[in-house]
């Protein structure tokens, strides 16, 4: 026996057969157009083509030969939708212009009958065209039977209903024509008889394609009806949401129960508008209304809302619709039930009420719904979470950065209120009063929600984060006393460091927990510097507790790299604030600054090789840094703390790790030297410049002994050079005797050293030096030997010279060249 197979499965495997013959049936079309258009042409066979070519060849491509057929641009299935398309819109066209212009010519009857036959005909003619399989013909005069439907429904209204509203009409006929459309559409969608497809013995007979248009236009316009019978009964805004609403769940259900692929396009396009639209309209009357009865009668719509988006995210097979539909729904529901506490409670309690809702939405993943669903319900109340959250936002920042407007003006008076304190410049944010409650709430949801998830510790971060955020805020909500709140802040900052002494412990690394914890501490702790800038004993006790607090702190290894810095920084502003307290002037104070590099390089030694050397030490020179800017104004004292810190530098460079911080140590001991001479008003080059030369040359020469190969200029051409050319640069204008007859000494026992030692830079360089300073000795002579001469002696002289030098070229070359070799062997 033979099995059949079921009636779904047999229907799939005709439709692929169909598929099959239509894309046979195009290739066979396109050839014959090809073979068609060769005979009249009168073409012969491609040249060079074989007689192995058979009538199934590809067609020349154009341009291929001289002889060879042109090949048509335009196919010929191409060219007939082109004549259809055109035909169709040019008989609707004149269609028109007869119903609107010559309407008037004719009688009721003669109306009637050229309507109604013309609309009769056009949509009865498809039936023979797909019969024959003419079916892009039989699209073409449907799609003029259509629209001359709508065209009688407007001749109806001009002859039999010219009294009816013009909006109520058109949503009659709307609906009429909808029908009409649905009916002509499935009926011309309807098999051929069992009889006919076995007399045409062909599965296309059996199977008749439809048209395609004519379902989902009745689609389309059945969206119309509802919304324009409520706008002409003048219902309002509450109806006309109602009807956007029931329009779009009808639009659904279409969407969800039709086979065809437009159909379902055209019903989702029109339910996603008339739903969002209906859901804004539903919002917006919510948050509008001005009484609880009026936003929960909105309140109801959104919910309606809600409740449509779940039905469609239950039905919908794909997960991501689903998802996306459930988000939607906890949005509406949420809006829903924000609107009515808008109009019930106060301000302060709106946000609040929405963060409840959001957390109660939650509670559907203890619910038998879809995954689908259920995350997209979560996503709805995380996306509430987000704006809660974002709400709180400038109240954190207002408390954070509010008490850095004190700095412009220390010291000014303790005020009432630490509210005072904070947002002196800044205004209060309306509704604040309720931030922290969000805030805490939202931290707890993060640790419920993620104890169990492979997310656990960046919920566990933001979580901190948030709380600490609450924390904070608080002080500033209650209005507490200004000292309360430093009090309370100080707490935060202790409890932050606690929090990460705890989280780190064990750990080689600090782990995101411990370094959140860390920068929770940092931030707070500036915030509550500044705020204490409001009282001088509050910005002393403050500063010192911060001090001793981020010690203690620092003696953990994993947090030292972090709170060791931070003690020296509040150590640093703890000295200007005594300085400043004790009346002294800042170059004074810098002494007292300086105290926080000599602690720093303390530390330093004493944490060598951990990773919380370098932060100190970074610390410890920008300290070093602030004192050299406070003492800038005294020289004297300038010169002191530049000597204090090449001492604080050279214990540093003790360390072998830390050895090239001797330059820097040198450096500063030379600075200091020069702005002592310069408060002194010595202008002496020389007073400036060997204290420089001296330790350049003891350099040079341990740098020789360790390593012979050095150059004599890297070890002593620069020590020579800063002492040398600024004396010869003072010597042109000194008139006295006694620099150049030092320098010329100087310069005659370098030239000496040099050809002792056989060294390149200092025979160079004294020698050079002790040449300028003869010809600067004996310039006024020869100035005064020259004016007593004739004239034309110089010429003479010059011009034997240049004689003697010709006649001896050679030779004077070869002695040249001996002299730079000579120079060359010396190093």
């Amino acid at each position: 026996m033979t099995n059949l197979p079921p009636p779904a499965e047999e229907l799939r495997l005709l439709d692929a057969e169909l598929r099959q013959l239509d894309l046979r049936r195009a290739v066979l079309l396109r050839r014959r157009e090809w073979l068609v258009h060769t005979l009249r042409t009168g073409a012969a066979r491609q040249p060079g083509r074989g007689a192995g070519a058979t009538p199934w060849s590809d067609p020349p491509r154009a341009g291929a030969s001289a002889g060879a057929a042109l090949r048509p641009e335009a196919s010929a299935p191409g060219v007939q939708n082109v004549l259809l398309v055109l035909g169709g819109v040019l008989l609707t066209v004149a269609a028109i212009a007869f119903t609107l212009v010559s309407w008037g010519h004719l009688g009721i009857g003669g109306r009637a009958l050229v309507l109604g036959t013309l609309t009769v005909a056009a949509l009865g003619a498809p039936a023979v065209l797909l019969r024959r399989g003419l079916r892009s013909t039989a699209e073409a005069v449907s799609a003029l039977g259509t629209a001359l439907t709508v065209l009688d429904a407007y001749a109806l209204h001009e002859v039999a209903f010219t009294g009816a509203d013009g909006v109520g009409y058109t949503a009659a006929a709307s609906a009429v024509l909808a029908g009409l459309w649905a009916a002509y559409g499935l009926l011309m969608a309807a098999p051929a008889p069992a009889g006919k497809a076995a007399r045409d013995g062909s599965a296309a007979a059996g199977a008749r394609p439809g048209l395609r248009h004519p379902l989902p236009l009745a689609v389309a316009t059945a969206h119309l009806p509802l919304l324009l019978w409520a706008l002409a009964a003048g219902a309002g805004p509450h109806t006309v949401t109602a009807v956007l609403l029931a329009t779009a769940a009808g639009g659904t259900a279409v969407a969800l129960r039709a086979a065809p692929v437009p159909v379902r396009v055209v019903a989702v396009v029109g339910a996603l508008g008339m739903g969002v639209a209906g859901v804004l309209s539903a919002g917006w009357l919510c948050w509008n209304a001005s009484d609880p009865g009026t936003a929960a009668r909105a309140a109801v719509l959104l919910a309606g809302a809600a409740g449509l988006a779940l039905a469609v995210g239950r039905f919908v097979p794909h997960a991501d619709a689903a998802r996306g539909a459930a988000l939607a729904a906890g949005l509406c529901l949420v809006a829903g039930a924000g609107g009515v506490l808008r109009a019930a409670v106060p301000g302060e309690w709106i946000v609040p009420g929405c963060l409840a809702c959001a957390i109660a939405l939650l509670a559907v993943h203890r619910t038998p719904l879809r995954r689908p669903l259920r995350q997209g319900l979560a996503l709805a109340s995380a996306a509430v979470q987000c704006v809660a959250v974002l709400w709180a936002v400038p109240l954190v920042a207002g408390t954070l950065l509010g008490p850095a407007a004190r700095s412009a003006r220390p010291w000014s008076g303790r005020p009432e209120n630490v509210r005072d304190a904070v947002f002196s410049a800044l205004p209060w944010p309306p509704y604040a009063s309720t931030v922290p409650l969000v805030l805490a709430a939202v931290a707890a949801v993060l640790l419920v929600a993620g104890r169990n998830t492979v997310r656990h510790r960046a919920a566990a971060v933001v979580a901190l984060v948030l709380g600490w955020a609450a924390v904070l805020v608080l002080p500033v909500v209650l209005q507490l006393p200004y000292v309360a709140g430093l009090v309370a802040q100080g707490t935060v900052v202790a409890a932050a460091l606690a929090l990460a002494g705890w989280a780190g412990r064990g750990e080689q690394r600090p782990s995101p927990p411990t370094l959140t914890a860390l920068l929770l501490a940092l931030v707070t702790s500036v915030g509550l510097a500044f705020l204490a800038l409001a009282s001088e004993p509050a910005t002393i006790g403050v500063l010192a507790s911060l001090t001793v607090l981020f010690g203690v702190a620092g003696r953990r290894p994993g947090l030292a790299p972090f709170t060791a810095p931070a003690a020296l920084v509040h150590a640093t502003a703890l000295a200007c604030a005594v300085g400043a307290s004790a009346g002294w002037q800042p170059q004074h104070t810098a002494l007292l600054v300086l105290v926080v590099p000599a602690v720093a390089v303390l530390l330093a030694s004493r944490t060598g090789g951990s990773g919380a050397a370098v932060p100190v030490e970074a610390a410890g020179a920008a300290a070093g840094l602030l004192a050299l800017a406070l003492a800038v104004t005294d020289p004297p004292m300038l010169a002191v703390v530049l000597s204090l810190g090449g001492v604080l530098t050279a214990a540093t460079a003790l360390r072998p790790e830390r050895r090239p911080a001797g330059w820097a140590a040198a450096a500063l001991f030379l600075l200091a030297a020069w702005v002592r001479l310069a408060a002194w008003d010595v202008t002496t080059p020389e007073a400036y410049t060997l204290p420089v030369t001296g330790p350049a040359l003891v350099v040079g020469y341990l740098r020789r002994r360790r390593d012979p190969a050095a150059s004599s200029w890297t070890a002593y051409g620069a020590g020579l050079a800063v002492t040398l050319v600024p004396s010869l640069l003072a010597t042109w204008d000194d008139r006295h005797w006694l620099r150049p007859l030092l320098l010329g000494v100087a310069a005659l026992v370098v030239t000496l050293a040099g050809a002792r030692h056989r060294l390149q830079a200092p025979l160079v360089l004294g020698g050079g030096a002790l040449a300028l300073v003869t010809l600067h000795e004996l310039a006024p002579y020869l100035a005064q030997v020259v004016g007593a001469l004739p004239r034309w002696v110089p010429l003479a002289l010059a011009g034997l010279l240049l004689l003697v030098l010709g006649a001896t070229y050679e030779q004077r070359l070869r002695e040249a060249r001996r002299l730079r070799d000579a120079l060359g062997r010396l190093r």
